[in-house]
């Protein structure tokens, strides 16, 4: 049955959408080496909690390790330190539309590691999301609120976004024969988690300032962290993993990639700002996009 991974894949933009928002303002103030250190430590927590309770520790594909590490390395962390910084400069609108361009990379990766084809419909369903997206994000909010003031060059912003979408995207399309193995979308974030968690806190042993922040941690900023990056780590990444073990990789990074236009109305009731008329045109053509994905599945 399609329906719950397409709702899963669906479910992780809007998660991601949300998280983004929140996490800017203690990211900008911990700073990204800092501020992902301690999100990772909190998340490893919780998900490895979850899954002793539920006891989901043996259905994990042990065989495919290598695929873990290669997630952990290259799609957690280099990933997630190029989005938050790309978020501290950029802004969450700025970054989401680079985030986008996470589906065709995916795509085009899939095609060449396991020969992942669309169809023409999902081809065009797939123009449609991208196109409606970047309808609405580009036109589609004011660019002088405080969530997309732009402390960083354009070249930084951009460079640092594609990074995080490339290895991001990479980061879950490893993993997908070990998903199709069996092993259990709760278990799979909670080994990428801990293992990202492990290497990141190794790395901060090193007496360097460029590790530390400049930000004295309370117990508000500390929830203000955690928040975020549980709806991002726990939560979005878990169900975007089920959505890869049941769909094929380009879609699923597809409808995973529609927090740039999910952010919108995210930004709208947190400061106010309504999205222009543009914003709404590309929301029916997202829409329209995600609905031909579905009738093509």
């Amino acid at each position: 049955m399609l329906f719950l991974p397409l709702s899963a894949a669906v479910g992780a933009s809007l998660g991601w959408a949300s998280g983004i928002v929140l996490a800017q303002d203690p990211a900008r103030r911990l700073g990204a080496f800092e501020f992902t250190r301690v999100q990772l430590l909190a998340c490893a927590a919780i998900l490895c909690a979850g899954c002793s309770v539920l006891g989901l520790w043996p259905t994990i594909a042990w065989q495919h390790w290598p695929a873990f590490a290669a997630s952990i390395l290259i799609g957690i962390i280099l990933g997630n330190l190029a989005m938050i910084e790309c978020l501290r400069l950029g802004g969450p609108r700025r970054t989401e539309v680079l985030l986008a361009l996470k589906a065709p990379l995916v795509a085009g990766m899939a095609f060449l590691a396991f020969g992942e084809t669309l169809s023409v419909l999902d081809l065009l369903g797939a123009s449609l999301v991208l196109t409606g997206v970047l309808m609405a994000i580009l036109q589609g909010s004011d660019p002088q609120s405080d969530s997309d003031r732009l402390t960083g060059t354009q070249v930084k912003v951009v460079l640092l976004g594609l990074l995080a979408a490339g290895f991001q995207g990479f980061g879950f399309l490893v993993m997908k024969p070990a998903m199709q193995a069996g092993t259990d979308p709760i278990a799979a974030s909670a080994i990428r988690l801990s293992g990202a968690a492990f290497a990141i806190s190794l790395v901060a042993l090193w007496p360097s300032p460029v590790f530390r922040s400049t930000t004295e941690m309370s117990p508000g900023l500390l929830f203000r962290t955690i928040l975020p990056g549980f709806i991002g780590y726990g939560l979005s990444s878990t169900l975007l993993l089920f959505a890869y073990a049941h769909l094929d990789a380009g879609i699923a990074a597809i409808l995973g990639s529609l927090s740039p236009l999910l952010v919108l109305p995210v930004i709208w009731l947190k400061e106010g700002h309504r999205p222009k008329a543009l914003a709404f045109l590309g929301a029916g053509v997202t829409i329209i996009g995600a609905a031909v994905i579905v009738l093509a599945g």
